[in-house]
């Protein structure tokens, strides 16, 4: 919109907000899963506000602020790699998104945040993923990416749009700011699949991975111990990742708040028959999973993007945003760049920061269950068959061709890019953008296929050429040590997160039980009609 390149609304695009969620493997300098548990120096994994695990015991997890720019949310993360170093011995952080070798089920470890009702919960909701799709998938890594753009934005984009209270309408400033992110959430979902080819980095694994596990990979190296399909981008992000069958029956609306909260919330709230024969607790009395239904809770819908407000302790993220509406985007589909020490780089998060701006100012009509299914097969082509030159993607309809698709997708982020150059002055944007489309013409590398090449030019299975970006990594951590300075502050925020928890499970009162009632009461909202 034309508006966009007047110097006050210029200057409004410098409040956009992004922050970083990165996830990392433990292993241990022989490359296998570490099986130590979270380590003191790092703090509680229950309360810390930066450092945390996810689904496994050694899958730690990074979290930056929000804030300006991309090279600020870098530099904290980069502290945060440095300060984990310190602590972590001779462990090292795996770099690629899929994990190296790994044992059994059983010889997987799920995280532990403690015996406070609130951790004991996470702990029993990943013992239910388990459960039901198997540990491994508890060791693969990605990139989340937060995003947001401030209020005086919102403000001054609803008085464009003449949807302000003064113009006579009821919209409050947060409905409009939910129903516009909805609207960006559509578009990012019919156009997610160009991120995914553009910055996959997983078109092989470990044998290990999928041991007894049907799969439609073929052998890399001759003897099975590497496993690749010639053309994907992401297997992460494909059968072998987060997807599930029991999920491909679950069609969730994203036309606006009210429906997005029904669909999930009966999704949690009805059994289902396979995860109901499994029932909540083992032969022993135990809890093996937190509930029958399809979905545990909200976070199991893997989904590529989620609308989020932060939850308080003991509230569901759904309930959040029933009070409060959406306050940020959480981009969820990209992999660890593993030629890269933090996992990402400043590039790649201007073009999604375009990108992003991109899907929130198209048009966004609504979508019914036909584009629903049509969003999960361009998923599934990408994925195996996405750096294939001829491969075609379902658009309104019929079949186009990928690459046309894709220039025409940067022919319009383009003047995103242009804008926000306008607005801090530079011409980073408009390189981010260039960069990808000499991937889209075939002048350079797709991470995933860079990563194919020169496991092919150093004839090395996966695990081999991992395990060396992995030690090539932490060597460039261990030789930037923090300053005694930002040292002490990160001993300082471990040693307040383990008081923190200690406080929490002091607090608790009543039983378990009775914790896991109160929290399921929550899911009462989408009886109300919404």
């Amino acid at each position: 919109m034309a508006e966009l390149a007047q110097p006050e609304a210029l200057a409004l695009l410098k409040g956009i907000r992004r922050g970083i969620e990165k996830e990392g493997l433990r292993v241990s300098p022989e490359g296998e899963l570490a099986q130590t548990g979270h380590l003191q120096g790092l703090g509680s994994a229950l309360t810390h506000e930066y450092i945390t695990t996810d689904f496994a015991e050694a899958l730690l997890e990074f979290i930056t602020p929000p804030v300006a720019t991309p090279e600020q949310a870098l530099e904290q993360l980069d502290h945060i790699h440095r300060y984990t170093y310190s602590q972590i011995g001779d462990e090292r952080l795996w770099v690629n998104s899929m994990p190296g070798r790994i044992g059994r089920d059983e010889d997987i470890p799920v995280a532990r945040y403690g015996s406070s009702h609130s951790g004991t919960m996470k702990t029993i909701y990943r013992l239910g993923l388990g459960l039901r799709y198997g540990r491994a998938m508890q060791t693969i890594a990605g990139i989340h990416y937060n995003f947001s753009l401030p209020d005086t934005f919102w403000r001054w984009l609803q008085q464009k749009e003449g949807g302000s209270d003064q113009s006579g309408t009821n919209e409050s400033l947060q409905d409009f700011k939910t129903r516009r992110y909805f609207d960006l959430i559509r578009n990012f979902r019919r156009h997610y699949w160009l991120l995914i080819y553009l910055f996959g980095a997983a078109p092989a694994v470990c044998g290990t991975f999928v041991q007894d596990r049907e799969h439609k990979l073929q052998p890399f190296d001759g003897d099975g111990r590497s496993l690749y399909a010639p053309q994907a981008t992401s297997l992460r992000m494909g059968d072998l990742g987060y997807t599930s069958d029991a999920q491909k029956s679950l069609i969730v609306c994203y036309n606006d708040l009210p429906s997005y909260l029904s669909t999930l919330c009966a999704a949690i709230s009805k059994p289902y028959p396979e995860y109901h024969a499994l029932g909540v607790k083992d032969e022993t009395g135990n809890y093996q999973q937190l509930s029958t239904g399809l979905l545990q809770i909200e976070n199991e819908f893997y989904s590529p993007i989620r609308p989020k407000n932060p939850a308080g302790m003991g509230e569901t993220a759904l309930s959040a945003l029933d009070a409060r509406g959406v306050e940020y985007i959480e981009v969820r589909c990209l992999d660890l760049n593993p030629f890269v020490p933090l996992g990402i780089e400043a590039p790649q998060m201007r073009f999604l920061d375009a990108f992003l701006l991109h899907c929130l100012l198209s048009d966004s009509p609504m979508t019914d269950d036909a584009d629903y299914r049509a969003i999960q097969e361009n998923q599934a082509r990408i994925v195996y068959q996405g750096r294939d030159p001829e491969v075609q993607l379902v658009h309104n309809g019929r079949e186009r061709k990928l690459t046309d698709w894709a220039s025409e997708l940067l022919d319009q982020i383009q003047p995103m890019a242009e804008l926000l150059d306008r607005a801090w002055e530079s011409d980073d944007y408009q390189r981010a953008v260039a960069a990808q489309r000499d991937k889209i013409d075939g002048k350079v590398p797709t991470p995933a296929a860079q990563m194919l090449a020169e496991m092919h030019e150093h004839k090395q299975t996966f695990f081999q050429w991992a395990q060396a970006k992995a030690e090539q990594h932490r060597q460039y951590f261990l030789e930037r040590p923090l300053s005694e300075e930002d040292q002490a502050e990160f001993e300082r925020l471990a040693k307040e997160s383990l008081e923190k928890q200690k406080q929490v499970e002091e607090a608790d009162t009543g039983s378990f039980e009775d914790f896991l009632g109160k929290y399921y009461a929550q899911y009462v909202f989408c009886q109300r009609g919404l």
